[in-house]
């Protein structure tokens, strides 16, 4: 499990790598300005299909229907399957081309009409990787059940290579029709990397048949996992709504606490997407034991990397985003974001144990009552605490969602969370302590914040071992 996962972190790795650069070089090429607003309006819609791939929207759902069928039947399924997907993005492309105006309207409605035009045609082209993106998503899955990471993995890297390359050599030259039309390369690359495993595992022109019971039976299993991830789309645009409302450079500082927060998620979601192909292959008990030895795994990846990220906030703003003012609220902001990653680490660990078994909507309905607990609260508590209250209110939608995960599943017995509790607990708040008489000079708060965060490693790995099966 720690060496699939590590491999699967370290390819993720460089699809994050390529995503920070694509995204520095963005604004180096156009500024932080209108033009560079209108393409990301553009890029919105791709980016959350996307997202909701990676997250495992419809691996989770497919990996139990290919493991639940024999080797005779695989091929036929992957047919149908890839015919059904490849035209579902094939529908999306047309409908996003002929509505791209006015989906550009609806998500970016304070663009001027030269942006907002530049924002539809680079829309209508960004649409054309869809098909691709979903293919890719798909065609993941037979290698993900085999327990091979590694190829599914370089779809990230894949995807942003195009771009980064792009604008690296054509800088300020660079055009929102050549830059879309490289993230569609993106997309097909990603997609025929995978190609020839898909073809070894069955996949032939002569399986491209319709079959509408296979495609129903996976859209049942999709619809749950789909519905969560359009929930948390909401939500992050509610987010910003309010965010508005706090005053200037809100939005900015949120946004900079969302993506240093999201940077332990590289090894976290490699971590889960292995452990659910393990969990796909066993029966209850041994579930159980592969999840309580994944709690504790989540537990010692993104405690430390909380630590290091609340204490190292203010230096890594100051070196990668020198002409970004006003950060004094980022470390506040981060500490909340970072309990809120431990959290979400072991939420989505136990969902994927929902998922190896083929249920789908119990974590679905957990995660819609964390969603609901978090829109209530949200306006309040940006109300009562300004942008801390935006973090504030995930970590309570969080909160819930754990609760009724562990309720529903009656795994309140059956995994040592007040163990998980305290070994996440103590260093974060120790952390939260520390953090006003931390070094001012950025190398030397990065070289301290470092060193906290290895010697956070360290004793969290002697205490929870999770390279040894867990006792109830």
């Amino acid at each position: 499990m720690l060496g699939a996962a590590g491999l699967l972190t370290l390819v993720t790795l460089f699809g994050l790598v390529a995503g920070l650069a694509r995204e520095w070089l963005l604004v180096d090429a156009w500024g932080a300005g209108a033009r560079t607003d209108a393409f990301l309006v553009a890029l919105f819609l791709t980016e959350a299909v996307r997202t909701m791939l990676a997250g495992g929207v419809l691996s989770s759902a497919a990996l139990a229907l290919w493991q639940g069928r024999d080797a005779s039947a695989r091929p036929g399924w992957l047919g149908a399957t890839t015919l059904g997907l490849g035209g579902l993005g094939v529908l999306l492309t047309v409908t996003c081309a002929l509505a791209a105006g006015l989906l550009t309207r609806l998500i970016g409605p304070g663009l001027s009409p030269a942006d907002h035009q530049a924002a539809t045609h680079a829309l209508a082209t960004l649409a054309c990787g869809l098909p691709a993106l979903l293919l890719q998503a798909l065609w993941a899955v037979p290698l993900q059940a085999q327990g091979h990471f590694l190829l599914a993995g370089l779809g990230s890297l894949a995807y942003n290579l195009p771009a980064v390359l792009w604008m690296a050599w054509h800088r300020g030259q660079t055009t929102e029709a050549a830059l879309s039309w490289a993230f569609v390369l993106g997309a097909i690359l990603s997609a025929a990397l995978l190609l020839p495993s898909a073809t070894r595992a069955g996949l032939a022109p002569a399986h491209l048949r319709w079959d509408g019971a296979v495609l129903r039976e996976l859209g049942r299993r999709v619809a749950p996992l789909l519905g969560s991830a359009l929930g948390g789309q909401a939500l992050m645009l509610l987010e910003r709504m309010v965010a508005s409302w706090l005053g200037e450079g809100v939005l900015t500082l949120l946004n900079l606490a969302r993506k240093l927060a999201n940077l332990p998620l590289v090894a976290l979601l490699s971590v889960n997407q292995v452990l659910l192909g393990l969990m796909s292959r066993q029966g209850g008990a041994e579930r159980l034991t592969l999840l309580r030895q994944g709690l504790a795994l989540n537990t010692l990846i993104t405690t430390p990397a909380a630590i290091g990220l609340m204490l190292s906030a203010q230096a890594l703003v100051l070196l990668l985003f020198p002409r970004v003012v006003g950060t004094a609220m980022l470390g506040p902001l981060l500490g909340w974001y970072a309990v809120a990653l431990v959290g979400a680490g072991w939420n989505t660990l136990l969902a994927r144990y929902n998922h190896a078994a083929g249920d789908t909507r119990l974590p679905f309905v957990c995660e819609t009552g964390g969603n609901v607990a978090q829109a209530l609260s949200l306006p309040l508590l940006a109300w009562l605490m300004g942008a801390q209250g935006i973090a504030a209110a995930l970590l309570l939608g969080v909160a819930v969602n754990g609760v009724l995960l562990l309720h529903l599943n009656r795994l309140w017995r059956e995994i040592s969370l007040a163990r998980l509790v305290l070994a996440a607990g103590l260093p974060l708040a120790a952390a939260a302590l520390i953090m006003p008489w931390w070094p001012d000079p950025p190398i030397w708060r990065l070289v301290a914040s470092s060193l906290a965060g290895v010697a956070c490693l360290t004793l969290l790995a002697a205490w929870l071992r999770p390279w040894r099966p867990a006792a109830p």
